[in-house]
């Protein structure tokens, strides 16, 4: 109540102050940021083993931990390592240091991957190494099952039909599929 009391009284300095957030405007609008997500420049690096057939904890055992230890020794400005294993799959996620450079980090985990090869059971193939920041959020993510389809159909339907037609966008960036066994 008192605010009306005092705009009643003195009515040309509300008037003013209306104008000055008026013609301020604009200048706050063009220097607002438009950006929903924050800028966080925390540089990650990860790689993708897959090799179908193994279990998780094998995965853990045989790849994922010859793996790590590798890229603990070799690869420089790390913060921190994470991994997760999955039937057929692990991933390991390489938090370098604030203002490292990434492309070192990938060229780094990229040859540790290659020199750890020799070591993983016969037939791995080298792993994915996707490169990104923690400021990028996944959009979608999608999944398929089918009570009537075999499962190679479904995979085939997947990468060669739908992932093919979302690929088309200009920004799209596509990470590897993962197949996994039916649920039991």
């Amino acid at each position: 109540m008192w605010i009306v009391r005092l705009a009643l009284r003195r009515p040309y300095t509300f008037v003013v102050a209306a104008l000055v957030l008026l013609l301020l405007t604009p200048f706050v609008l063009l220097r607002t940021p438009t950006d929903i997500f924050p800028t966080i420049n925390i540089p990650v690096v990860s790689a993708v083993w897959v090799y179908n057939g193994l279990s998780a904890q094998e995965v853990e055992e045989r790849i994922v931990y010859n793996h790590e230890r590798m890229i603990s020794a070799q690869v420089g400005d790390i913060e921190h390592i994470e991994s997760t294993t999955y039937d057929g799959a692990g991933v390991i996620k390489v938090f370098l240091q604030p203002g490292a450079s990434v492309a070192d980090g990938v060229a780094q985990i990229t040859a540790s991957a290659q020199a750890v090869l020799r070591l993983l059971p016969p037939g791995t193939t080298p792993p994915y190494i996707i490169r990104y920041n923690a400021s990028t959020v996944p959009i979608l993510q999608y999944s398929f099952a089918s009570k009537t389809l075999p499962e190679q159909e479904i995979q085939d339907l997947a990468q060669n039909q739908v992932r093919v037609g979302l690929s088309s966008g200009a920004t799209v960036r596509i990470a590897a599929a993962v197949a996994a066994d039916r649920v039991r």
